[in-house]
């Protein structure tokens, strides 16, 4: 009975030893390639259901940028479990003319394939565009910037803006800017397009709800 227990105990280790490259080994370095990000007004998706209501479709803005993982340690991987993407944008505040607000929106993405260009997206719902425009429409100019933060393990890999290179101090750290949680910035799983295109984006980690 010894024998056999030492005999399967030696088993497990050899398999053990043999799947730890691809399943024990934690990943310890990435290297990802970045676009610059780029604006889209969308109209909410009219979904055709049997018991449709009468109603307006309005405008959100979509805010995406284009990434891709090109490297990974171990180089093996095929997939990065875990990305934090920090997001910066800045508005025009509607109550001090001159003056921008900073929104901020942390997004985690999960499952990411490497050697795969995929996006990642925020988004102002009709309501906030209409409280920070006075009006329904969505634009570039709903915005003044654009920028962010990919981090992996809690440490930043890239930074991207729509002001071009990401300076040792970038814009969103300006003391000039206030910040606000009145005019949220949203997830693409917090909108109305979270079952739209779910091949071209980097999945989201979801929370139990």
């Amino acid at each position: 009975m010894m024998k056999s227990q030492l005999r399967t105990s030696a088993i497990l280790a050899v398999l053990m030893g043999l799947a730890s490259p691809f399943v024990l080994q934690a990943q310890n370095h990435v290297s990802i390639e970045i676009d610059d990000p780029t604006f889209e007004a969308l109209q909410s998706p009219d979904v055709n259901i049997s018991n449709s209501k009468s109603w307006s479709p309005k405008d959100w803005l979509e805010v995406e940028v284009e990434f891709e993982v090109d490297k990974v340690a171990p180089a093996d991987a095929l997939f990065v479990d875990n990305l934090t993407v920090k997001w910066y944008v800045a508005v025009e505040n509607p109550q001090v003319k001159g003056k921008f607000l900073l929104l901020e929106k942390v997004v985690e993405h999960v499952n990411i394939p490497v050697k795969e260009k995929l996006f990642t997206s925020v988004y102002l719902s009709p309501s906030s565009i209409n409280r920070l425009t006075g009006g329904g429409r969505a634009g570039e100019r709903t915005v003044k910037y654009v920028g962010g933060e990919i981090l992996f393990n809690g440490k930043r890999v890239v930074a991207f803006s729509s002001e071009g290179k990401v300076r040792d101090t970038p814009w969103w750290q300006s003391p000039s800017l206030s910040r606000s949680d009145k005019i949220p910035l949203m997830s693409k799983d917090e909108t109305p397009f979270n079952i739209f295109w779910w091949d071209r984006y980097a999945e989201n980690k979801v929370e139990n709800r």
